[in-house]
């Protein structure tokens, strides 16, 4: 019986060693050689200083800046609390949450009238989701023109230029990361107050 023991404990140290320790070093080797940007989070600085991760998304309250979707992570795209509300259809918590969200975006984006794109209303799996779709980013144009004293066509410009397509050409949807498209506006028409 003591040697079964024996090698049972001599697995468990010997695979947790292998899978616990030297395997993930290795893979975080290797990621950090071969894609250090991305192993490194993908963060973007400006001016020396990190404004941000182009897969994390953030808050932006000013009417200057493009808004990304909602988020349930935490107190708003807080990576620490990553994860969707688990609201279902049906949950009367939701539906009161949206209706305020399309009636807030009513109120900020008067200059638009069709129907509000589902992911200016929804929240991602994660939360986290830094892109919106071109309809979003369209939809607020007006809005973000105007607080910039900027021309809507050239925003909208900005818009088509951000927009990333399918990945390999057909897995996905269009979509357009919010802070690179706030940072080309910042570039564009500079706004000196914070976010």
């Amino acid at each position: 019986m003591w040697k079964q023991w024996i090698t049972a404990i001599r697995a468990t140290v010997v695979l947790s060693l292998l899978t616990g320790l030297l395997y993930p070093a290795l893979v975080t080797g290797l990621a950090r050689v071969l894609f250090p940007r991305q192993a490194g989070g993908s963060l973007i600085t400006v001016n020396g200083k990190v404004a941000g991760s182009e897969l994390i998304g953030q808050k932006f309250t000013r009417q200057e800046y493009f808004r990304g979707r909602p988020s349930a992570a935490g107190d708003g795209y807080d990576a620490a609390n990553s994860g969707g509300s688990n609201l279902g259809p049906t949950s009367r918590k939701l539906i009161e949450r949206v209706q305020a969200d399309a009636a807030a975006f009513r109120r900020e984006n008067p200059d638009f009238h069709g129907p509000i794109p589902a992911d200016l209303l929804t929240a991602s799996a994660s939360g986290l989701d830094p892109h919106i779709s071109p309809a979003s980013a369209e939809a607020q144009a007006a809005r973000v023109a105007r607080a910039r004293r900027a021309p809507e066509e050239q925003v909208r410009r900005l818009i088509a230029a951000r927009t990333e397509g399918r990945q390999l050409g057909f897995l996905g949807e269009p979509r357009v990361n919010v802070l690179l498209l706030n940072m080309d506006l910042d570039r564009a028409w500079p706004a000196n107050r914070p976010r």
